[in-house]
């Protein structure tokens, strides 16, 4: 299988050079038949070179980490991750490449990011491919703590986004609430001016009343003075002549 050079990859986890599987455009009745003479001779040439302990760790890595495969001008590439051990150099590299790149993308220090995440995520998968080359047990051990992180997080934002669906509901339930609140303040409003109507109406009646009723104690009051000042010149006129005949007779 032939290789190729790749430039430096946007990933910050290691992998070795594409490898080329296939080409598509060479299909022939025979093609199954071929491929599988090539790899049967690739894995009996694995085989001679490489020890089963090399090997155990290579599945475990390809586990871990999945190869990659694409289709490029129909020839068909895979690209494994790299079964080279680390170095101090190597680690000190990945740290200033994380440091860089969260730079350069502008992930936020702070608060919710995806870059940040992301970056951080091929970080630890790198680590664990270096841990992993070195003690299996302890890549694998891991994997098992990345894979807790990731479904944590995972709950953390389904947890998240119903939270916020929760708001939203509630939001518009207040907004809701709201209108129909302010529905009746006006109601209420428009109740008050016309009790205030009515009792300003009511107080005109009142005072026409009282007015209505005061002219007419003034006028019973008047006529009544009168009657008695008329039933007292006629007590009097009546006295006089009263005497006037009663006199004569003495």
């Amino acid at each position: 299988m032939a290789e190729r050079i790749i430039p430096l990859s946007t990933t910050l986890v290691k992998y070795d050079n594409p490898v080329l599987v296939t080409k598509h455009e060479e299909k022939k009745p025979t093609l199954a038949k071929e491929r599988s003479a090539e790899e049967s001779h690739t894995r009996a040439k694995s085989a001679a070179i490489l020890t089963d302990a090399r090997r155990e760790t290579e599945e475990i890595l390809n586990t871990i980490l999945p190869p990659k495969e694409w289709e490029e001008e129909g020839q068909l590439w895979r690209q494994n991750v790299s079964t080279t051990p680390a170095t101090r150099l190597d680690v000190i590299n990945l740290q200033e490449q994380l440091d860089m790149r969260l730079q350069q993308q502008q992930a936020r220090e702070t608060g919710i990011c995806p870059v940040r995440r992301e970056l951080y995520t091929q970080c630890f998968d790198e680590i664990i491919r270096q841990v992993t080359i070195n003690c299996a047990e302890r890549g694998l051990l891991l994997l098992r703590v990345r894979d807790e992180m990731r479904m944590t997080i995972e709950a953390y934002q389904a947890l998240y986004c119903s939270s916020i669906a929760f708001g939203m509901r509630k939001a518009l339930q207040a907004e809701q609430g709201k209108s129909d609140l302010q529905q009746d303040v006006e109601d209420l409003k428009r109740e008050k001016q016309e009790l205030e109507h009515q009792i300003i109406e009511l107080k005109q009646r009142a005072e026409q009343a009282d007015r209505r009723a005061a002219e007419t104690r003034l006028a019973e009051e008047r006529k009544h003075t009168e009657e008695i000042a008329f039933l007292m010149k006629t007590n009097q006129q009546l006295k006089t002549q009263l005497e006037g005949i009663i006199a004569p007779k003495k």
